[in-house]
């Protein structure tokens, strides 16, 4: 498991008990300020009248039993008028009407607090994963990950409802109930019950948290299947290209496996779980008939009363009998939710410092100047080892050399999406960390080498670079990046779905549509990094051009693989093992006859080959 993995997902060290009640109070507090939440008066209001709707809810609850035991008292007895036993049925009923009314008023009331709480919690979760460094999320499993935020929110929504509804009224008529036995009767009927109770809660609070262990272990295997479910199919060409669909399926079942036998077991625990509680209720039941019945015989007490303790007793193992459950589904929830604050706990590798200056997004082209720049994603691999170079306002730099130079490294340390492990990297003179992230990327335009789509619409993923676009900006930047004709040749045109990732896209189709999506955001710095790597030849020289007229007056540098599409930089850096090794124009670089002039060569004698020549006529 990768470092960013087991940050994000704590529960993969071993000791599990030992970290269960630091995390369950931990993930409570954190859940506490989203229960009570600031400038929302609303609320807050509804939250404080659910909590009188449940007290008034359980001080009915605990007053029904009174009313039956008079009614039976009074039946049996046969004396005095009908209608004395008439009206105590009467409120009887009215008692139960109001319990259940200001049970569903306090369901009612608290609905809009829980759901708003799992909204922002989730949210802020989705907000701080996109505000996460790059280098999480090349470490990332993404399956786990939306698993872990799914289930975190359902969580939230479980614990709100359970402790805050369940837990406390279930607390508050046993106190209620154990002060109108001593009340009615004597101490040790509360006492039998206060002991029963107490045994039971301890008991399940016990045996839950020994159970614990399976739901994480549930969780665990969830996460693993979904990962591998979600990347294989994310890799489905892959797939059937070596034909490994049983390969797939047979590690997609042993993640299944792992699942099924830690469900079995959290299932089996369960069931032991309900025998424990059943016994403890049982006894403490009986040993209270037995006391009651006692006092019926020797005339100490009332049918009614020997009615009125049994009702107690069941009235209470109800909501204890749903206790059990309930604490389950909080463990649960906790570990659900735990897994998702650990997310948010995750450190920002790349922040923004206090009173950071705004980089406007459009103007003039900026300076954009490496100093002595050294980077490495690990320490024991140095990819870029002192490159200082500057991209003057308007003009166009070019960066070429060997797959693994360092020349992508160069883009994302522009963009900040890492720091430098030494020297700067500045944008009109100043640091890229003086500036806000947004308003620094605001400013720079990417077409990557590898484009990857929204499964939306065409419109949408080029709307993309500027949300809240016009339909005439849309088209003449599809125009622009030579698209535009073929997609008003679709049968759905601009509303025509690219698929997963744009998989229903040619890799040419889906490099121009990146294309117009860039120059909609009309950025100040534009960066090419081998923009028309997955075009042919004559496609190529078509989107050169328009990338030549959308780089005019903007500051562009230009990652590149196929030197054609650099001749006219105005400066060419050739990157080597993390260092630049020539610069120059491209009549300059091919003078000097050295490592540029050497890889020109090689580029146009394969250019050259007879097989380029005999598919050439095909291709066009």
């Amino acid at each position: 498991m990768t470092r960013s993995a087991a940050r994000a997902n704590p529960h993969s060290a071993p000791n599990h008990e030992a970290e269960q009640t630091h995390g369950s109070f931990s993930t409570i507090l954190s859940l506490l300020p989203y229960l009570w939440p600031q400038g929302e008066t609303g609320l807050r209001v509804r939250l404080v009248l659910a909590s009188i709707a449940m007290v008034l809810a359980k001080v009915a609850t605990v007053y029904v039993p009174v009313l039956y035991g008079r009614a039976v008292d009074h039946l049996s007895h046969q004396a005095g008028p009908l209608a004395i036993p008439a009206a105590i049925i009467v409120a009887y009923a009215l008692v139960r009407v109001a319990a259940a009314g200001f049970g569903e008023l306090r369901d009612a009331l608290f609905a809009a607090v829980q759901m708003r709480a799992s909204r922002v919690v989730a949210r802020k979760t989705f907000e701080h994963l996109h505000a996460l460094s790059m280098r999480f999320h090349m470490d990332r499993q993404t399956g786990g990950l939306s698993n872990i935020i799914l289930r975190g929110t359902l969580g939230i929504q479980n614990v709100l409802r359970m402790a805050t509804f369940n837990v406390l009224p279930t607390i508050i008529e046993l106190l209620l109930t154990v002060a109108m036995l001593w009340h009615l009767f004597s101490i040790w009927y509360a006492l039998i019950t206060f002991v029963a109770v107490g045994l039971y809660m301890v008991f399940t609070f016990t045996f839950t948290a020994w159970r614990t262990k399976f739901r994480r272990a549930m969780n665990d295997t969830d996460n693993e299947a979904q990962t591998k479910a979600i990347d294989s199919l994310l890799n489905f060409e892959t797939v059937k290209y070596f034909g490994n669909e049983r390969h797939e399926a047979r590690r997609f079942d042993e993640s299944l496996a792992r699942y099924e036998d830690a469900s079995v077991k959290s299932q089996v625990s369960l069931n032991m779980l309900n025998i424990g509680q059943a016994v403890i209720i049982s006894l403490a039941l009986g040993a209270m008939m037995l006391m009651a019945a006692y006092g019926v015989v020797h005339h100490s007490m009332t049918v009614g009363s020997f009615v009125l303790v049994n009702t107690y007793l069941i009235q209470l193992y109800i909501p204890l009998n749903f206790l059990g459950f309930v604490y389950l589904q909080l463990n649960q929830g906790l570990i659900d939710m735990e897994q998702m604050f650990s997310l948010m706990r995750v450190n920002h590798e790349v922040k923004d410092k206090r009173g950071a200056l705004e980089l406007a997004p459009q103007g003039p082209p900026a300076e954009v100047r490496f100093e002595d720049v050294h980077f490495a994603y690990n320490p024991d691999r140095q990819i870029l080892k002192g490159i200082s170079f500057t991209v003057a306002p308007g003009s166009k730099v070019a960066i070429v050399g060997p797959t693994g130079s360092g020349k992508s490294t160069i883009s994302r340390l522009l963009f900040r999406f890492y720091d430098t492990t030494e020297g700067r990297v500045l944008v009109d003179g100043h640091d890229v960390r003086d500036y806000t992230q947004h308003s620094l990327r605001g400013a720079i335009g990417v077409v990557p080498q590898d484009t990857v789509l929204f499964n939306d619409t065409i419109f949408y993923n080029i709307a993309y670079g500027r949300p809240g676009a016009t339909v005439a900006e849309v088209e003449q930047a599809a125009r622009l990046a030579q698209v535009h004709d073929f997609i008003v040749s679709l049968p759905q045109g601009y509303k025509t779905k690219v698929g997963e990732r744009g998989l229903k896209l040619s890799g040419g189709e889906k490099q121009r549509v990146a294309i117009a999506r860039t120059i909609l955001k009309n950025p100040r710095i534009l960066i090419l990094d081998e923009a028309t790597s997955a075009l042919d030849t004559a496609t190529e020289q078509e989107i050169s051009i328009a990338l030549r007229s959308i780089a005019y007056d903007r500051t562009t540098l230009v990652i590149a693989h196929r030197l054609s599409t650099v001749t006219d930089a105005d400066e060419i850096l050739v990157l080597r093992e993390g260092l630049i090794v020539e610069r120059g124009s491209h009549a300059a670089l091919l003078a000097r006859d050295g490592v540029y002039a050497g890889m020109w060569a090689a580029q146009v004698e394969q250019d050259d080959t007879p097989e380029e020549k005999i598919a050439a006529p095909v291709a066009e």
